[in-house]
């Protein structure tokens, strides 16, 4: 069985899935799916069906794992390397489906079964990594001398130095320990993530008094109020989603409603309640720690950058302070800027966080004249949609083509067949744009199914982007900020990554690369956000038909550098506080918010808020794949500027430009080092002037 994590803002486990050879057994997920291009029988897959599917499948993966390891043939790359990845194809497709749900339609017997589960999942996977008879079969290929192509070998290399890094040369005694922390990791994961859920959902704020509404724009209102009806209230309901707490906090004149909102949004996991994620935190750093030092590291930083573009955590913690040093001195002139706008403005006292979207928000207007409820009427969700495609389909020449017959999990996703070029079939996409309660918030890209080959000839892959945009009311459809539409971008640049991949082996396709350089197809597309060529293509007001304005494309472009030094602080924040997190060498049994000040406080203009906590809720880190590795969007956007430059130097829809993006890093995975795939790209290693320049921080 392999595990992948999916890139993006939010990240889930998937694993591999592919055809299946067992005979139905009135289980749907233990069938051959006779569904279109055999995608998930989302429909027919009802609670009941998962223990029985689960118990088939994880006996058959042992039976598998145990076949290779009993062989008495000579270890070779096909039927130990190669057969060792195809193990457990059945239990991958049967947990694709289960943690993907789990993340965007998860429901409690979905949360219940994978609680059971998770210590099962947990010891198969130490019965395989630690396993000394199939450690020394890979090892003897390794060693070996066999012909392979440079793809077989960089599949190999994986494979062994992954057995290694999963204490396959441990004693025993140490394979044991390892074996307990692995499962009380999953463990711990599992509920930080199903704790951060459930507060999303039980934390709402109720305003009762039209008055309360002032400042706010009207689809903010609207929305309010269809929540309110949604929970059979009389009134205006704000929730802890992002479509919903943000705009609150940008436009409502009630400074001590943005106060209590901020309170509750950034406290969430740090109550005194069965939900609180501070103990599970010091768990989680205390196991990663000692598998650390199992594992011969000194701390958990250092054995996860082992297999990092930035290799070491001196790089990564240097890497982070050159980018500090240039924000820094912007960041604290910015907010100068608006202290001294807010006080003219009559604002008294001193500025807090609650204040800060409020106060930039007007000056970004009396500034640039531009105003984001000026730009949102041009973004119609379904107009970006078609000017997303439209993109991918100016630079690589793509087709997308809804098929209304592919089974959905929830009536609000659509599915596509997506087309190359030459008219072959290229992937299946799923979009799942809005908020509920049974969805994680974020957004991530991920996989029911991973691009490989068999018989030489590409299975499809399934992609699926999932967001939490702002959802259409009953007499507005979904207009989205231009936050949202960047949004889009990102997830649909790791949607690409994922569907142009073009490798063998699973285990080297799509997003699995190394995690800081998994951002840079996402953060690249991005770009293409405020330029005028692509918003003339589709941005339209959706009641008039009225192309967008130039003079408001202008303001736009003029104000995207706006809070550029607080917003590369905000992010460096993240990551320095991720790195301290994992750079501890001795366990943590002191307070989490302390410890996670003291890592953030040079970044920070503001004092701090009693009852706040990031930590609790940096899902990113202690219960997605970004440990010690959340600077890797900081990373990616030297590379995405770098990158960038060129389309701007060739040109923005350039067919040439786009076909060597997509042949020497979409498609080639993880086929070979990240820095190899830029330079055959770009000519050259990328230079972090080029984000400096883009930013305004040079």
């Amino acid at each position: 069985m392999r595990t992948k994590l999916i890139a993006g803002a939010l990240i889930l486990m998937s694993m591999s899935a592919c055809q299946q050879k067992t005979k139905s057994v009135n289980n749907p997920l233990l069938e051959v799916w006779s569904t279109p291009y055999q995608t998930p029988p989302f429909t027919s897959i009802k609670p009941e069906h998962y223990r029985p599917a689960f118990d088939v499948a994880i006996k058959e993966a042992r039976e598998e794992v145990d076949a290779i390891i009993n062989s008495k043939d000579k270890p070779t790359f096909d039927n130990t390397i190669l057969a060792l990845s195809d193990a457990g194809d059945k239990l991958g497709r049967i947990m694709g489906v289960l943690y993907n749900l789990d993340g965007a339609e998860t429901s409690p017997e979905l949360q219940q079964f994978l609680e059971d589960i998770n210590p099962i999942i947990s010891d198969y996977s130490s019965y395989c990594n630690l396993n000394e008879g199939l450690f020394k079969k890979v090892k003897a290929v390794y060693e070996g001398d066999e012909s392979l192509n440079a793809e077989q070998k960089k599949l190999l290399e994986d494979t062994y130095i992954g057995f290694v890094r999963s204490g396959a040369e441990l004693n025993e005694e140490d394979k044991k320990k390892l074996a307990a922390i692995n499962k009380k990791l999953s463990e711990c994961s599992l509920k930080f993530g199903q704790n951060d859920l459930h507060e999303t959902n039980a934390y709402t704020m109720f305003v009762e008094n039209k008055e309360d509404l002032a400042g706010l724009p009207q689809f903010v209102i609207d929305a309010a109020a269809e929540s309110a009806k949604e929970a059979d209230k009389e009134g205006w309901l704000f929730t802890m989603h992002g479509p919903s707490f943000g705009p609150f906090l940008k436009y409502s004149d009630n400074r001590e409603l943005r106060e209590k909102i901020y309170r509750m949004y950034t406290s969430m996991a740090n109550h005194d309640n069965e939900h609180n994620n501070t103990e599970i935190i010091r768990n989680i750093v205390n196991l990663r720690l000692e598998k650390a030092k199992l594992l011969g590291y000194k701390n958990y930083s250092s054995y996860q950058l082992e297999r990092r573009m930035a290799e070491t955590p001196e790089k990564v913690n240097a890497f982070l302070s050159e980018l500090h040093e240039k924000s820094k001195p912007a960041a604290q002139r910015e907010y100068n800027e608006v202290l001294a706008f807010a006080k003219k403005n009559g604002f008294k006292g001193e500025l807090q966080r609650w204040d800060w979207s409020y106060y930039t928000e007007k000056l970004m207007q009396e500034k640039y004249g531009f105003n984001e409820q000026d730009i949102k009427p041009y973004f119609e969700l379904s107009k970006v949609k078609a000017g997303v495609f439209t993109l991918a389909n100016k630079l690589y020449g793509v087709e997308f083509k809804e098929n209304k017959s592919i089974d959905k999990y929830h009536a609000d996703v659509d599915a596509y067949e997506v087309y190359d070029k030459d008219g072959t079939l290229l992937s299946i996409l799923y979009l799942d744009f809005f908020p509920r309660k049974s969805k994680s918030s974020g957004a991530w890209m991920t996989t029911y199914r991973d691009e490989k080959k068999v018989d030489g000839k590409r299975v499809i892959p399934f992609v699926s982007l999932v967001t939490n945009f702002t959802k259409p009311t009953k007499d507005t459809p979904s207009l989205l900020t231009f936050r949202e539409v960047t949004t889009f971008l990102h997830e649909f640049g790791h949607g690409l990554h994922g569907m142009f991949a073009n490798t063998t082996y699973e285990d080297l396709s799509g997003t699995s690369v190394y995690r800081d350089f998994v951002e840079l197809p996402s953060q690249v597309l991005e770009n293409w956000g405020a330029e005028k060529e692509w918003l003339d293509l589709f941005a339209v007001h959706y009641q008039t038909g009225e192309k967008i304005p130039e003079e408001l494309v202008k303001k736009l472009i003029r104000s995207q550098n706006y809070l550029a030094g607080y917003l590369s602080e905000r992010q460096l924040s993240f990551g320095i506080n991720d790195m301290n997190w994992h750079s501890i060498t001795e366990p943590f049994s002191g307070d989490v918010k302390e410890m996670e000040d003291k890592a953030m406080s040079p970044m920070e203009l503001f004092p701090p808020v009693d009852g706040s906590c990031f930590s609790t809720g940096f899902s990113h880190i202690f219960s997605g794949g970004y440990a010690a590795g959340y600077y890797g969007y900081k990373w990616a956007e030297v590379l995405d500027a770098d990158a960038f430059s060129v389309f701007k130097k060739e040109g923005l829809f350039n067919s040439e430009t786009a076909e060597r993006f997509r042949h020497t890093i979409l498609e080639k995975g993880g086929t070979e080092h990240p820095m190899k795939l830029y330079i055959d790209f770009k000519g050259s290693e990328p230079s972090v002037d080029a984000l400096l320049e883009r930013s305004g921080l040079l």
